[in-house]
Formats: structure tokens, sequence, C-alpha cells
């Protein structure tokens, strides 16, 4: 339960309130609602993801975030001067394709500015592209937010249906109500005595928790596989391995390889188009990798020459 300090000065007494729309709602989560559910573990996702990359030199017209969730979301930004300042646009790619059968035309639209444009690439504008196909994130996080709604609804199920140690039949409704009191006077913590051999010739007893706990421990195990490769995917380390018993360090480092492609080329694909911007306009703008990215690479790379220095001692003891 939540409360609100409210010191009344008047009367010198603080008075608790509850504050429970506000500071902390109530309701339930309905595991059910499978679109709201999608919809907020991509935006939790993207606020993991959008802390990716490290800008320095950005004009005070282009905020850091707006630029990553630019690039991630619709694949693609256009950096355009309007009024003197900097913007970044999102908009749609056309015209007559160049050489590589690439867009050479970009079109924006931005009501707050009162500007509609078709723009053409490299001359007008720079368009920075978030990987080498235009994609962005949104495809591949759809995939892996969908299967984890769809799995947490079923481990849901599975938990509620592990309540059920039996499954209890009653031939007839005497029967059923003798059988409902008894559990209820269990449920109660109160000690129930059966009266009647009918009761007991009248009620039939199946085991059912055996199968669904069962159930569980997998679904759980597919969850942790799903977000470890969302993870993962997003050059983020996080291991997947579903062996019950200890591993040893060559299979935790398994995953290193497969963490850092997609983040490679995200990273190339900034620092080119950047530099373009750089050169168009004279602005001064770098990109890097942020936080716990960066420190992934560099623990690979300590890992890595560690080992080779290894070998290369073991070999001059041979």
């Amino acid at each position: 339960m939540c409360y609100i300090k409210i010191e009344n000065k008047s009367m010198k007494e603080v008075v608790y309130m509850r504050k429970e729309r506000l500071l902390c709602p109530s309701q339930k989560y309905d595991f059910k609602n499978k679109d709201t559910n999608i919809n907020e573990m991509l935006r939790y996702m993207l606020r993991r993801s959008t802390q990716m990359f490290k800008y320095n030199g950005l004009p005070d017209s282009i905020p850091k975030y707006i630029l990553e969730l630019y690039l991630q979301t619709n694949g693609n930004v256009c950096f355009y001067k309007h009024n003197e300042k900097l913007y970044v646009f999102t908009g749609s790619m056309g015209g007559e394709l160049n050489e590589y059968y690439l867009p050479t035309i970009y079109t924006i639209s931005n009501p707050f500015l009162n500007l509609t444009k078709n723009l053409v690439i490299d001359k007008d504008c720079v368009v920075v592209a978030n990987d080498s196909c235009y994609q962005g994130m949104l495809p591949q996080f759809k995939k892996y937010a969908t299967g984890l709604v769809e799995n947490e609804l079923s481990m849901n199920i599975a938990s509620i249906n592990s309540r059920m140690i039996s499954l209890i039949s009653a031939s007839d409704d005497r029967t059923l109500k003798s059988a409902e009191s008894y559990i209820k006077h269990i449920f109660d913590g109160d000690l129930s005595v059966v009266s009647e051999d009918a009761f007991l010739n009248g009620v039939k007893v199946q085991p059912y928790a055996k199968a669904t706990n069962d159930t569980l421990s997998k679904l759980i195990e597919y969850n942790q596989y799903l977000k470890a490769s969302w993870f993962n995917d997003i050059g983020l380390n996080a291991n997947y391995n579903m062996k019950r018993e200890a591993i040893n360090s060559n299979e935790s480092q398994l995953n290193d390889d497969m963490l850092f492609p997609t983040v490679d080329d995200m990273l190339e694909r900034r620092k080119e188009g950047i530099e373009k911007v750089n050169k168009m306009y004279g602005t001064n703008i770098t990109v890097e990798l942020n936080s716990s990215w960066r420190y992934n690479v560099d623990e690979i790379n300590n890992s890595v020459q560690t080992e080779t220095k290894t070998e290369v001692i073991d070999n001059e003891t041979e």
C-alpha cells in the first residue's frame, strides 16, 4: 500500500494519504492483453537499446535519445538544416534509383515546423541508416516480444493449474456439497471429518499437478532462452545455457562471437553517416559504443589477449 506525506502547518500535524492511482496503481497485470503487453515489452527493450551508442557534439536541436529512437524504430533518419538549425527527420525514400539501386529522394513532413519537402539525398540532406538494410530494430524486437508474451501467458496458466494437486469429482449434488464443505474447512485451517461412507464412495480423486509442474519448468527455461537470445542479438551478454550442472569457461564464452556482428554493423553505419553530416554541415559529431556494450568489447578483447599469451607460454614451455 502506498501513501504520500502531507504536512498541515496550521494544524501542526502530518497526514498520510493513500495514493494508489498515481504512484502504485492496484490494477493487476493482465496476461491475456497480448497487444498491450507486447507494446510495453518493446518499450522496455528500446529503453535499453537506445543507450547502445554515445554521441558527442550533437547540436541542441537534436536530442540524443530522439536520434537513436528514430534510427532504431524507423531504420533511418534524415539530417537537414532548416532555418539555420540542424534537425533529424523521419520520412520515406524514393525517386530514381542510383547505380546501386538505392533511393535518391527523401520526403519529409513536419507540421510543427510547417515543413514539407522532397530532398535530394547527399545534396540537400544526409541520410543515416540504422543498419545495412535500413531495417531498424522493430521486426526483430516484435518477434522476441511476441514469443515472450505468449510464453508468459502459458506460464501464468501453468502456475494457476499447479494449485490443483488433484481433481475431485462427485457423483451427485449431495456428495458435491459435502466435498466443497470439506475443502472449505481445510482451506480455512480447520480439521474436517468425513462422516459417511457414501462420501468416500461417491468422490473420485485423480492426481493432476505432477504434469503441470514439469510443464512450468520447461516454460521457465524457454522464457530464459528467449530473453537471453534477445539480449545477445543487441550485443548484451546473457547466458542461455540450459545445462543444470556447472559449465566451464569455454562454454560460457561460446556466444561471444555472435554478440557483436549486429552492433558492429550499426556502429559502422552511424560512423559513415555522421562523417557525411560533419562534412556537409561543418559539425564535429562523433559516435562510439556506450556503457555495457563498450565494456563487453573490452572484456572479450582482454580475454582473447590473455588466452593468446597463455598459448604462447605453453608453446615455449613445450
